[in-house]
């Protein structure tokens, strides 16, 4: 909750007018608590996986349209009923999983110094911040993929995500209760290096999430502006890595391809590109 009354009192602690999204963020913060700022974190979340990837089920659901050439893998083809199911297993995680964990994680939001108040971060501030989020992100969800690979791993938690061989925007969020959980370190790990702005905080895990659901589409777009992005993995680069399933030892990246250059779990997808040209 703001430490402030009115916009008069706030324009006097900062020594200076306020701008126009200040205002709006006084007006609409002004009186909600701390944790109910934090807690918006789980209508977002809500909102992301039960929207984003609706237009992948229609693009699915008419690929006869011109949409079958984008498709990576266009043998496998998924029934309405196929994705309302992961959907509604993603659902129950949310439920059981997601929601509570949001909001019993507050506390650590708070000591770590994820801040809510005036003023607010300048758009550079924001761009920067977010870009130290992805790159700590992809290392260390490398690593933990990496893991999760190993006999043991795959075995008792990770084999649930690759269900889908060709995977889905709805199947993005999809795992083992223990998934969900152990991922989420390398989400939390960036905000809590460099602690920022709730509003820092609320689009670093939306596009993250966005970008999971990218990355799972099992669609290879040309116009995806994400295609511009360097080192960018990008769907078929992470579709590669389900199609081969558990026997997978390459494309652990959640984002960028830099890890698995430099620690070689790329080549295997490189040599299987090489044989499909030359053969």
């Amino acid at each position: 909750m703001l430490p402030f009354e009115t916009i008069e009192e706030a324009t006097i602690f900062l020594g200076r007018n306020l701008t126009v999204a200040e205002t709006l963020w006084f007006n609409y913060s002004a009186k909600k608590s701390d944790y109910c700022l934090y807690c918006h974190n789980i209508l977002f979340l809500f909102l992301i996986f039960s929207v984003v990837p609706v237009p992948l089920v229609f693009v699915e659901m008419m690929r006869s349209l011109g949409f079958d050439k984008y498709k990576i893998q266009p043998k496998v083809s998924l029934s309405l009923s196929d994705m309302f199911r992961c959907y509604k297993d993603v659902m129950r995680m949310f439920v059981l999983v997601v929601g509570p964990l949001q909001l019993v994680s507050y506390p650590s939001i708070k000591m770590i110094g994820i801040r809510t108040g005036l003023p607010l971060p300048s758009a550079w501030e924001i761009l920067a911040q977010l870009g130290v989020y992805f790159m700590i992100e992809d290392y260390t969800n490398y690593w933990i993929h990496r893991f999760l690979h190993g006999k043991w791993g795959y075995e008792k938690i990770h084999r649930v995500h690759h269900e889908f061989t060709a995977p889905i925007g709805f199947a993005a969020p999809y795992a083992h209760w223990a998934e969900v959980l152990i991922l989420g370190i390398p989400s939390f790990l960036g905000p809590a290096i460099v602690p920022g702005h709730i509003i820092t905080f609320w689009l670093w895990i939306a596009l993250r999430q966005i970008e999971a659901i990218e990355t799972h589409s099992g669609y290879d777009f040309p116009w995806t502006p994400t295609r511009y992005i360097p080192f960018y993995g990008g769907a078929d680069y992470h579709d590669y890595h389900h199609y081969v399933g558990g026997q997978s030892q390459s494309n652990f990246a959640s984002v960028f391809t830099y890890c698995d250059y430099i620690y070689g779990t790329d080549k295997v997808m490189k040599q299987c590109i090489i044989l499909l040209f030359f053969f």
